[in-house]
Order: structure tokens, then C-alpha cells, then sequence
């Protein structure tokens, strides 16, 4: 009757041991999503993961997320973060093509109301491609009324720079922000949609407003000229005004504020070069009647997705303006003062991959998308 304790005795060294050995493994997995900035410490959480290249992120009033995949799908991932396998139909047909497909997606600011989505994307048309916009509803798990809202003209045969991200501002007009399509003089051209941010009602009319609106031969909904590639935007919380970040070559990313019928000098002015060669772009960094950026990054970070933080979660980061970074993979925390940005930190870096979006979500924390074949979406926590 001894012998069976007597046993388990002998062997509870070797118990032991294998059970600090799962527990060093479990310790060490969990301090390595844990990180110290040098105001807060958090803890990087995997909300939900298997997604294709996802570009954009919009929270549902129910808790629910919409996930825009390059490739053309429409995700929806609960609020236990269950990825639905199944992705929403109704879409018309998306373009994935380079770096176009299906882009940003962000709700109507009167959502509960109305119940409009809104979606941009990359579609084939006359010419070739080109970024366009639509909104719809959602029943079930299929997009309904769908309306096409803006559609990017002229189109051409590249692959590059589409843009493009979607914001409403607080008078519940729609921004639109365009890439140059690869061709850089397209951004100087008020005939061309190409290079540029768009201003529109929430139905697609061009307000009475827009700076080139009764300006012969212009787009009459274009509110800005001269951007390059614009792949973050959002609203300043105190201002309400749009900043802006867009891609430079070697050099020269910049993040922007958008006011009305400003050119911002791309490719006239820049701080980047040629890549390859390292040649100067254009005239210079400088030129009258053009805008100098707010804040510029040489060598590149390529950014892409940004968001003020003005929630209670993390009280120290408050005001702060985080940016994804596809390059070197990292989110950049940039302190301001007023329209200054005062400090920049360097976070996550080379620890979850590109970052193609950030997004400040309504329950206070800041959630990341990453960019690639399994794609996920994260979200800091704070850690006391």
C-alpha cells in the first residue's frame, strides 16, 4: 500500500521541474507583449487574427468590427474577436491590383441613425484604375443599397498610390484623401482628381465651398492639390481640423494640416529624393504659395493609419498623435504642442509587423492592424 506514494514521491523533482519549466515558457510569452514607453507601460493584446492584408477598421455600436482585406473582402469579427469565416456580400467588383483594393471603411457619424457605411476601393474603368467611394447598409451579412459616391478620374494603368483614407469632420463632411497614381505632375493638375484630398457631402454633392469649385476646368471636388500619397488621416480633437500624413520617396513623409486650396508642393517641393539615385526632386524643400509640411521623416518610415488619443486608458498618452509605420514596423507616439509636434517615441518596433492602420476605439484602448498574408488585429492595454 506504500509503494504508490512512495512513487510519487520519487518523481515530484522531475514534476517540478517540468512544471517551472511551462511556467518560465508562459512567463517569458507574456512579458514579451509587454512593453515600456516612456510614459506608459502596456500590454500588446491579439484581438483577432487570419486576416488577408487588412487595410481598415471601423467599431459597430454593438461591439462588432468591420475589417476592409485588400484582396476585395469585407470582414466582420465580433466582440469576443471570433473572425466571422464568411465575408459580407454586396460589394461591386474591387480591383486588387498593386497596392490598390479594398481600402478604408468608417461609419456615417449619425450611424445609429442612418445606418451608412462607407467604403473605398480601387476599381477597373476606362483607362484602367482608379480609387473610388461608396456607402451602403447592412442586413445580415450582405451590403444593401449601395451607392456610389466618388469615382477618381482620370483612371490610368498603374498600380501605385491610390490613397486613401476616409474622415468626417465635426459639420459631417466627407474627406477623401488620393494618392498620385505614380505620376507625379498628375498632383499639380486641378483638372485631375489625382494627388489631391476631397471634399464632399455625405451623399457625394460637391459642396458650394470647395475652393475650385467654380474654377474653370478644375474638379470641382478637390480641396487641396500637390499630396503624393496620403495613407493617414484623422481629426485634431481640440482644432476639428483634418491632419494629414503621405508617403515621400527616400525621404521626405510628411504629416500635414488640410486647409482649403492649398497646394502642398509635391513634386515641386520636397524633402525626398529619387530613389535609387538619390537625386534631388524637383526645386527644392521651398517654394512661395506652397506649404511646408508640419512635421517631416527623412530617411522613410512609410507610414500608413493614424489616430489621435484623447481617452482615459492611458492618461499619459493623452493628446498624443500615434502613426503606423510599414518600414522598420513600429508605432510612432508624437507629442504636440499645439500644432507642434514637440517629442517623438519609437514603439513596437520589429515586434508585430507592419502597421497599416491605428485606430482610438470607443472603449478607450488603441487598436493596429498588420499588414500581411495572415494579418491581425491588436489592441494595446495598460499595464500598472
Amino acid at each position: 500500500m506504500l509503494g504508490s506514494p512512495l512513487l510519487h514521491l520519487r518523481k515530484l523533482p522531475a514534476l517540478c521541474f517540468a512544471l517551472a519549466i511551462c511556467c518560465s515558457l508562459y512567463s517569458a510569452n507574456a512579458l514579451a507583449q509587454v512593453f515600456d514607453s516612456e510614459q506608459q507601460r502596456f500590454r500588446l493584446k491579439v484581438v483577432s487574427e487570419g486576416l488577408e492584408h487588412p487595410w481598415g477598421l471601423a467599431f459597430l455600436p454593438d461591439g462588432r468590427m468591420l475589417v476592409s482585406e485588400r484582396p476585395g473582402r469585407l470582414r466582420l469579427v465580433d466582440a469576443n474577436g471570433r473572425l466571422d469565416p464568411q465575408a459580407l456580400r454586396g460589394l461591386p467588383p474591387i480591383a486588387a491590383v498593386g497596392q490598390g483594393g479594398l481600402l478604408d471603411v468608417v461609419l456615417h457619424p449619425d450611424y445609429r441613425e442612418n445606418g451608412w457605411i462607407y467604403l473605398s476601393y480601387v476599381a477597373a474603368g476606362a483607362g484602367g484604375y482608379g480609387t473610388e467611394v461608396l456607402r451602403a447598409k447592412l442586413k445580415g451579412k450582405t451590403l444593401v443599397e449601395v451607392q456610389i459616391l466618388f469615382r477618381m478620374l482620370p483612371k490610368s494603368a498603374s498600380g501605385q498610390h491610390f490613397g486613401s483614407r476616409l474622415v468626417f469632420d465635426r459639420q459631417g463632411f466627407l474627406y477623401i484623401t488620393l494618392g498620385d497614381r505614380g505620376d507625379r505632375q498628375r498632383a499639380q493638375r486641378l483638372d485631375d482628381h489625382a494627388g489631391s484630398v476631397i471634399r464632399l457631402h455625405d451623399d457625394g454633392r460637391v459642396p458650394a465651398d470647395n475652393p475650385f469649385r467654380d474654377q474653370p476646368g478644375a474638379r470641382p471636388e478637390k480641396f487641396t492639390l500637390g499630396n503624393r500619397n496620403l495613407q493617414g488621416a484623422a481629426l485634431h480633437p481640440q482644432s476639428g481640423e483634418l491632419w494629414t500624413h503621405e508617403h515621400g520617396p527616400q525621404g521626405g513623409d510628411e504629416i500635414n494640416i488640410i486647409r482649403a486650396g492649398v497646394n502642398y508642393g509635391w513634386p515641386v517641393i520636397t524633402f525626398g529624393r529619387n530613389y535609387g539615385s538619390g537625386t534631388p526632386i524637383g526645386e527644392g524643400t521651398a517654394k512661395p504659395g506652397m506649404a511646408q509640411p508640419l512635421y517631416h521623416w527623412t530617411p522613410s518610415i512609410a507610414p500608413s493609419g493614424m489616430a489621435f488619443y484623447t481617452g482615459d486608458r492611458f492618461p499619459a498618452w493623452r493628446g498624443n498623435l500615434f502613426v503606423g509605420a510599414l518600414r522598420d514596423q513600429m508605432l510612432l507616439r508624437l507629442q504636440l504642442d499645439g500644432p507642434q509636434v514637440i517629442h517623438e517615441e519609437r514603439l513596437l518596433q520589429g515586434s508585430i509587423g507592419r502597421i497599416r492602420d491605428v485606430r482610438h476605439g470607443p472603449d478607450g484602448f488603441l487598436y493596429l492592424l498588420t499588414d500581411s498574408p495572415q494579418g491581425m488585429i491588436a489592441r494595446l492595454e495598460p499595464v500598472p
